[in-house]
């Protein structure tokens, strides 16, 4: 009896060698396979458990129908909406314990939407010919999906895409047997930030919220950790966001690669998740170190960070412009919502004397923030930097008001 179950998902018409190679390496690792074709054309060399036809009608349409339109995008898109919807349901059902999915462009952009669907704690493995490319925008990850290049597999088997192959099939029924998958025994508190260098506020908070019977999970706001961090708060699963780490915004502003996308810090909002926010390292403009500075950002200075990341200081009409963004994102907020604005700056590099201090910039970006504030967003001012115990203490007294008032409620 295998312990562990796989869903493989491919086009069976045209990928059957690849993927019948993935399911022979699980099985003899000991591991169940279930397989789902996601073709539209061709037959697969023999029947899969959950065919094509199932797929399409899982989307309200049809083989029939996608065939009709003479157009591989459209079809493929009622392929991609049938095999998240039908992995989904299989899911819930207890029928498989992780994912494979295995495509060029067209099987990503399906990958990416059956992944999409299915919950944190389910492996999810993309095998894919344009792994970590820039054509896949960080809106459409998961939260735990997992990549793998697919080297020399455009067309037929080799040695080469077999060892891409082989570790792929390993490592999804290795994550199926070893994931720990999220626990609902403490209610979740979502926090951004950056490492300790340059801000610290979660250094303390995490221990007294954890004290005050709450688990702290805290995201990396370099672009991918946003996005991680936008796609649990779409789920509902945090009790309390504390996003004091806006950032991607300002990168998604001033055309950065390093976005989270275009719906940065307002899936808590949407949700009606009563939510803390403020504006660690607000100043700044991330970028990729190894490309050349974006054109709207040359000639202001910049901070090497490391051979991967450097940051453009902001202008002061740039933090205004950061401002009113801010302020734009948290208008159409559902639930309860501060903006804690700390006077005295966002980051350890622009405290006064601080080698990035500008208090003029500082000046006119807290005059933006007043003048932009939605009328449904409480602000509040706190004379001390982000990096101060004061910071800290007013964090943890919101906190604690919104508990006394049962806005937020441990289990």
């Amino acid at each position: 009896m295998a312990d562990r179950t796989i869903l493989i998902v491919g086009t069976f018409d045209t990928k059957n060698a690849e993927l019948d190679y993935i399911a022979d390496v699980i099985r003899g690792q000991g591991g169940g396979v279930r397989t789902m074709d996601v073709g539209v054309l061709g037959e697969p060399a023999r029947p899969c458990d959950y065919p094509k036809d199932a797929v399409a009608e899982e989307a309200g349409s049809s083989i029939a129908e996608a065939i009709s339109f003479a157009d591989e995008s459209r079809a493929m898109e009622i392929m991609a909406c049938g095999a998240a919807r039908l992995a989904l349901r299989l899911y819930h059902e207890g029928l498989f314990d992780g994912v494979i999915v295995l495509g060029g462009t067209m099987g990503t952009d399906l990958a990416l939407d059956v992944c999409a669907a299915l919950p944190l704690g389910v492996p999810k493995y993309i095998v894919s010919t344009v792994s970590f490319s820039p054509l896949i925008p960080a809106e459409r990850l998961a939260s735990d999906i997992q990549m793998m290049l697919w080297s020399g597999g455009l067309y037929g088997l080799n040695s080469v895409c077999k060892s891409s192959l082989s570790q792929a099939a390993g490592a999804v029924l290795g994550a199926a047997r070893a994931v720990e998958k999220p626990q609902t025994e403490k209610p979740l508190i979502g926090m951004t930030s950056f490492g300790k260098t340059v801000l610290r506020y979660m250094v303390a908070l995490k221990p007294a919220l954890e004290a005050r019977g709450f688990e702290v999970a805290i995201f990396h706001a370099t672009g991918m950790g946003g996005r991680a961090f936008e796609t649990l708060a779409a789920e509902g699963v945090f009790a309390c966001v504390m996003d004091f780490a806006p950032q991607e915004v300002g990168n998604h502003l001033m055309g950065s690669a390093l976005s989270a996308g275009a719906d940065r810090m307002t899936n808590a909002g949407a949700n009606g998740t009563p939510q803390m926010v403020s504006i660690g390292c607000y100043d700044l403009v991330d970028f990729i170190g190894w490309h050349n500075v974006p054109e709207a950002l040359r000639g202001q200075e910049v901070q090497t960070h490391n051979r991967l990341l450097s940051s453009v200081l902001m202008t002061t009409e740039q933090r205004c412009a950061m401002a009113r963004e801010l302020c734009a994102k948290l208008a159409n907020a559902q639930g309860q919502t501060v903006f804690l604005l700390p006077m005295h700056g966002g980051n350890e590099w622009d405290r006064a004397g601080g080698p990035l201090s500008d208090p003029d910039g500082l000046a006119a970006f807290v005059g933006a923030v007043r003048e932009a504030c939605p009328a449904n967003v409480v602000l509040k001012e706190v004379d001390a930097h982000i990096n101060d115990a004061a910071f800290v203490d007013a964090v943890l007294g919101q906190f604690d008001q919104w508990c006394a008032a049962g806005v937020i409620s441990a289990r």
